[in-house]
Order: C-alpha cells, then structure tokens, then sequence
C-alpha cells in the first residue's frame, strides 16, 4: 500500500515537473526562524501577480467604451455582478455599514474566482491550492471582523467573549479563521490533484479510451466548482462581517 501511495505520488510530481515550462524553483528559502525553514512557493507568488494582471484587465475592458445608454456585455455582466453582490449585504447588515465593505467584497469574488478558475489553464498554478494563500485570505476576513466590529460597536464588540463562557466565543473565531482557510484549500487542492492525475491519461490509447472526454467533463465541472468556491468564501465573509455589527452579536 506505501509503495502504491509513493508511486502515485512520484505520478503527479511527474506531470506537474512536465508542466513547469516557466522553470519556477519549488520554493525560495529564506532562512530559519527558531529552528523552522522560511519558505516562499516561487509558483504561489509568480501565479498570484498573474491573476492580479488578469483582474486588472477584466475592470478594464469592463469600464473600456462603457456607456449608460448602449451598456457594452462585459459592462452589462460587471454591472450585474455588482449589483448581486450588492444585494447580499444589505440583506446581511445595515447598508450604512456595509458601505465601506463593498469593495473589498468585490475584490474577494473577481479576485478568487480567477485565481481558483486559473488551474484549469495547462501549465497554470492556482494559488489558491497553497494553505498559505487561504490562511491570508482568512486573516483579512478575521481583521474585517473585528475592525468593523470595533468601528459600530466600540467595546461592546467584546462582550460575548465575557459572558456567558469566554472560551466559546475564543474557540468560535479560531475555528472560523480555520474553516475558512482549509475549506478553500480542500476543495482547490482536490481538484488540481484530479487535473494533474487525468493530464497523466492522455497518452497513447488513453486519449481515445476516454483520456481527453473525462478530462474535458472535469475542466468544465472544475470551472463551476471554482466559482462556487469564490462564491461561498465571499458569502461567509459577509455573513461573519455582518454577524459582528449586529445587535444580537
């Protein structure tokens, strides 16, 4: 059974080295600290600057010839987009708070679903499969929490974490910080291991025998599940934002 998982495993080390064609170092270390290795994931970084640009360039050909009274398609779906978003909080807080939240709500969404929809690009590396890139992302919506619960609330913020066990309210954030992170992890790990393990079928009869269907069905259920994904991290992030300025938090 061990050799069976080492051989899967070197399988899968095999196809992504074959993808590699931007030569990225599997990490660049960065000394220790208090004994353990400092490790940046080149691909991480490199991919994460890509869905930037990527993001970057859909606003602007979004805003590129925009007009109110004949709205370009790209135009129409941004603003449709906005507005669903929109909706969500104001159903979820008072529209007053959420002002300020809007923004980095919309960056969530467009910024995750690129990056989770990128690993479906031969030779692309979604970011969003290193624990690392959804822990970060699960720090920003613990900090949105508790600044915007401190911004409407001021001390009153804290005073479930007294009463009635402290510990609960303690254990209650941690666990969303994790959820949150290894939720995205999961689901964007899972299935970059599926891409790389069904590229590895089409070979020879492989593609005939159904290689290169399994893996066109996969890449196009990967797309949707990347968009849920992006989907639910921003909803989640709204719901827990919202559930800290509330009276009944």
């Amino acid at each position: 059974m061990a050799a069976e998982h080492g051989h899967e495993g070197n399988f899968l080390e095999v196809v992504h080295h074959d993808l590699n064609i931007y030569h990225l170092p599997k990490h660049w270390d960065l000394g220790e600290f208090m004994g353990y290795p400092i490790q940046l994931n080149a691909d991480t970084i490199f991919f994460t600057w890509v869905a930037m640009a990527v993001c970057l360039l859909l606003g602007w050909v979004a805003v590129r010839g925009a007009n109110i009274r004949r709205p370009t398609k790209m135009q129409c779906l941004f603003e449709m987009l906005l507005g669903f978003l929109g909706d969500l909080i104001k159903q979820s807080m008072d529209p007053k708070k959420g002002a300020g939240l809007f923004s980095i709500v919309v960056t969530f969404f467009l910024f995750l679903s690129v990056m989770n929809v990128m690993g479906v690009v031969p030779t692309y590396v979604k970011p969003t499969a290193d624990i690392q890139t959804t822990f970060a992302f699960a720090l920003i919506t613990m900090t949105l929490i508790y600044a915007w619960g401190i911004k409407y609330k001021g001390a009153k913020m804290f005073k479930h974490y007294i009463t009635p066990i402290p510990i609960l309210a303690i254990i209650e954030d941690i666990a969303k910080g994790i959820t949150l992170a290894f939720r995205l992890f999961g689901n964007m790990k899972g299935k970059e291991i599926m891409i790389l393990a069904l590229l590895g079928l089409i070979t020879g009869w492989g593609w005939l025998a159904g290689g290169f269907l399994a893996s066109t069905i996969w890449l196009l259920f990967c797309i949707f599940i990347s968009l849920i994904q992006a989907f639910v991290f921003t909803m989640l992030t709204i719901a827990f934002v919202g559930s800290a300025v509330g009276d009944d938090h």
